[in-house]
């Protein structure tokens, strides 16, 4: 291991070096006097070529305190490989050993106890601000929080460069010529109003805002994580419905979607804001049912259903598999996510129970080749009724009653020798209580895990 000393007679000797490139974002140095020593010299880095740049190096790691580590992680992301000295300063700074940004970033992920400088929110804006001007809407000086904001990172894209749908438009299922039978739609029926979303299209626009039964909804969906969450967005005390987008930031490899009200950054998986004006406000979505299954399956249930248009405002390559088809078929995560519960894969997928009172989540794998699973959440008794080829689990509370499938039935389960039919509402006997279906979705292990790390889980 380098010591202190020894990086920085390497760094200064480093300076006398002809100067490389060092306006890889095209980075102009703020307003220098108007801030800290410490945020000046971290924006150096990103600013000036590499004599003057291995100078501040020096001096940062001569200065021995490691409130400078989450601008250096930032910094790495950027610079690429032209300067070794970072990853040596971090190495000094905090004595470890990595080589790249995706390492430093899970180093990072794993240590709390690492504080960034004061003014850090600000010097954050500035560098995501070179991207897009809009990014400040998000991040500022003081902006309140409740995740770190050292782990948000850029997914590649500006603002609403995942342009998401609002009130889209709709047409008949005969119309829908475009679909194949075996692709996936996540599908949704409220008040009778039945609706496919075809997920070939979501992967692009991963957001839709629309009204269905007269409830206005939003389908939060992150790719990434392999989750679409569909959330109520009519919230008590507010005036009108949230309207979301996507704002081109990540958290834990989790999509970080924003409200056009107040810019406040949301948490795509738990419904909540963590960043900006409603940090601390105690909202959290509440969630709605939604099925994944396919476009067969789907419309055989549902013939009167209503599908997405290709019509959407946007062009896009709307064919399967266009935006993410490599993603979806790698085991490996686009970008860096700690996944410290083994149990699963990362990428493997799991069904999750969202109710407002228990929340628990199932591996996919238990219902390979169809399957109907009687169990507990919580105090609560459920029956999920599922089929992992399609990745279709619904979920139903069962008071109790113990159910098996119906052979050559999938519409039907039964209990106590009477027949239920399946639906999107409900389990619905010949005569009797409805037993009403409970709110959930499919997610990735790895998303699950890392945000709701307490609740129940069932792998076997």
């Amino acid at each position: 291991m380098l010591t202190r000393a020894l990086i920085v007679a390497v760094l200064l000797f480093a300076a006398v070096l002809p100067p490389a490139q060092g306006q890889s974002l095209g980075i102009q140095p703020g307003a220098a006097h108007e801030l800290s020593e410490v945020e000046v010299q971290v924006r150096e880095i990103l600013t000036t070529g590499t004599l003057e740049r291995n100078q501040v190096m020096a001096r940062l790691v001569e200065r021995g305190n490691t409130d400078v580590v989450p601008a250096l992680i930032q910094s790495l992301r950027f610079m690429g490989q032209d300067p070794w000295t970072i990853s040596n300063a971090l190495k000094v700074l905090t004595g470890e050993d990595f080589t790249s940004w995706h390492e430093w970033v899970l180093w990072q992920e794993g240590h709390p106890e690492i504080k960034p400088f004061d003014g850090f929110a600000e010097y954050k804006a500035w560098v995501f601000s070179q991207i897009d001007p809009n990014f400040r809407l998000f991040l500022y000086d003081g902006v309140a929080h409740e995740i770190r904001l050292e782990e948000i990172v850029w997914g590649g894209v500006v603002k609403d460069g995942i342009p998401a749908l609002v009130n889209p438009a709709l047409i008949a299922p005969e119309a829908a010529d475009y679909l194949t039978p075996d692709e996936l739609v996540f599908g949704v029926a409220i008040n009778g109003d039945v609706r496919a979303y075809p997920m070939r299209m979501l992967d692009w626009h991963e957001m839709f805002n629309d009204v269905i039964g007269g409830v206005p909804v939003a389908l939060a969906y992150c790719t990434l994580c392999g989750s679409g969450i569909l959330y109520e967005t009519t919230v008590e005390g507010r005036e009108k419905p949230f309207v979301f987008g996507s704002s081109g930031f990540l958290y834990r490899s989790n999509k970080l979607m924003y409200d056009h009200q107040t810019n406040s950054l949301w948490n795509q998986f738990t419904g909540t804001p963590v960043v900006g004006e409603l940090t601390g406000s105690g909202i959290e979505l509440r969630t709605r049912p939604v099925a994944i299954t396919t476009w067969r399956n789907w419309l055989a249930k549902h013939p009167e259903t209503k599908v997405l248009s290709l019509d959407t405002g946007f062009i896009r390559d709307y064919r399967p598999g266009r935006p993410y088809g490599e993603y979806f078929a790698s085991p490996d995560t686009m970008f860096p996510v700690r996944v410290t519960d083994t149990r699963l894969a990362a990428k493997s997928y799991v069904f999750a129970l969202r109710d407002d009172a228990v929340e628990k989540a199932w591996a996919l794998a238990l219902f390979e080749g169809g399957a109907v699973i009687n169990d507990k959440a919580g105090d609560v008794s459920i029956v999920l009724i599922g089929d992992a080829a399609t990745r279709t689990v619904r979920a139903y509370a069962s008071q109790g009653r113990q159910f098996t499938a119906v052979q050559d039935n999938p519409g039907v389960v039964q209990a106590d020798g009477i027949d239920w039919r399946i639906t999107e509402d409900a389990l619905i006997p010949a005569d009797g209580e409805l037993l009403q279906r409970l709110p959930g979705h499919i997610a990735y292990w790895f998303a699950w895990q890392n945000f709701k790390p307490q609740a129940a889980v069932r792998v076997e």
